[in-house]
């Protein structure tokens, strides 16, 4: 029994450790696609932060671990360490997410790129664009941003 646990537990910590990896989809890391225009309109918003890094988690997890270690004998004690790990890992996600997932002021800004394609970006703000201004949009999807042209 204490095996399958110690199995389960290297399998458990792999994939949390492979969930926490981040690659870019359709490109090497370092890679950016990079799109021009104009802006046409900024106008203010609040968007949600992204701060799940696991962190929370992790740490929850390991802090259930260990009480669910002082718990029990025998197989009794390695059911209180599973279930500890996983108790405190949801709670330390839920406490992460309380403590830095706070709404912050952002701009939409809508772009019409040389292509004549209309792209709306919504981005922590930056005080540096304008209405009007010739930019660059990095990236793709959630990852993207716009940058004056310089």
């Amino acid at each position: 029994m204490k095996k399958t646990f110690n199995a389960l537990l290297a399998v458990v910590f792999g994939l949390t450790l492979t969930a926490c990896a981040n690659s870019p989809m359709g490109g090497s890391p370092g890679e950016m696609q990079i799109r021009a225009g104009k802006i046409e309109q900024i106008t203010p918003t609040m968007m949600q932060t992204n701060h799940d890094s696991g962190v929370g988690a992790i740490l929850g997890g390991v802090g259930g671990l260990a009480l669910g270690s002082l718990i029990g004998k025998g197989t009794g004690r390695d059911v209180a360490m599973l279930a500890g790990t996983i108790g405190g890992a949801f709670a330390g996600n839920e406490v992460e997410k309380k403590k830095y997932d706070q709404p912050v002021q952002a701009q939409q800004i809508i772009v019409r790129t040389t292509s004549g394609v209309l792209t709306s970006i919504t981005q922590p703000i930056n005080p540096q664009l304008s209405t009007g201004m010739k930019v660059y949009i990095e990236g793709t999807g959630n990852d993207a941003r716009v940058v004056p042209q310089y």
